[in-house]
This record gives structure tokens, C-alpha cells and sequence, in this order.
């Protein structure tokens, strides 16, 4: 089920942001405010949600979680760039 789940949010981020934020206070913990995880939903969801993780689960932003986060920056810059990409083809 797990895998599903994470399977489920990496398809759909940007649902899945708009769940958590409607019924759970897991972005709230993270955030101080409304306007990042706005932000977030707008333009990095996938990276918003990895970075709400890691400090819900009071994980120190070094070393593999580092690495955890650059990669979720990375997917997210890759779905804005290669639309783009193909574009230009």
C-alpha cells in the first residue's frame, strides 16, 4: 500500500498538496504561513512536499536528505523544462 501511495503522489503532486493542505496540518507544521506552499503548489509541488516530510520527520536537511531534496528540485525543474523541450521540436 505504501507504494501505491507513493506512486499515487508522484503522478499527482499537486492533488496530492491539495489533500494534505485540506486534511491534515502536515504543510502547516512546515510552513510558517500561506504563501510558500502556494508558491510550492504553483511551481516546485513535487520539491513542497519533500521538503514538508523531512522536517515533519524532524530529519536534518544534510547528507542523503540533501541528496532526497536536490533530486525532487530536479524532477520538478525536469517537468517544467522538458514541456519546453518539446515545444521547440
Amino acid at each position: 500500500m505504501p507504494c501505491c501511495l507513493i506512486i499515487a503522489v508522484l503522478a499527482f503532486p499537486r492533488l496530492a498538496l491539495v489533500c494534505m493542505f485540506l486534511f491534515s496540518h502536515y504543510l502547516q507544521r512546515a510552513y510558517h504561513g500561506l504563501i510558500l506552499p502556494i508558491l510550492g503548489f504553483i511551481f516546485l509541488p513535487l520539491t513542497t512536499i519533500t521538503y514538508a516530510w523531512l522536517i515533519n520527520t524532524h530529519r536534518p536537511i544534510e547528507g542523503l536528505n540533501l541528496l532526497i531534496l536536490i533530486a525532487a528540485v530536479l524532477i520538478d525543474a525536469g517537468g517544467i523544462g522538458g514541456g519546453a523541450f518539446q515545444k521547440r521540436d
